[in-house]
């Protein structure tokens, strides 16, 4: 349910790479797409966003196992 999801109120300075990585610990995996696809219009507000601004935080994806290559041995 999409009503459900946290949210988080920006402070003063925010940017949207920086509540993302306060929140989940991370900025892999998409997270900060993710984040923009939950949040329709608030790539237009600039990269500080305005104090108080409304971010919803929707779970996180795990990110996935990359397969490791090999080149000697």
């Amino acid at each position: 349910m999409a009503g459900s999801d946290p949210y988080y109120l920006s402070e003063e300075g925010d940017t949207l790479d920086r509540i993302v990585w306060k929140h989940y610990g991370r900025q892999s995996g998409g997270l900060v797409e993710q984040v923009l696809a939950a949040n329709r219009g608030v790539a237009a507000l600039g990269p500080i966003l305005p104090l108080g601004t409304r971010v919803v935080l929707p779970p996180a994806e795990e990110p996935r196992a990359q397969e490791a290559v090999r080149l000697w041995g």
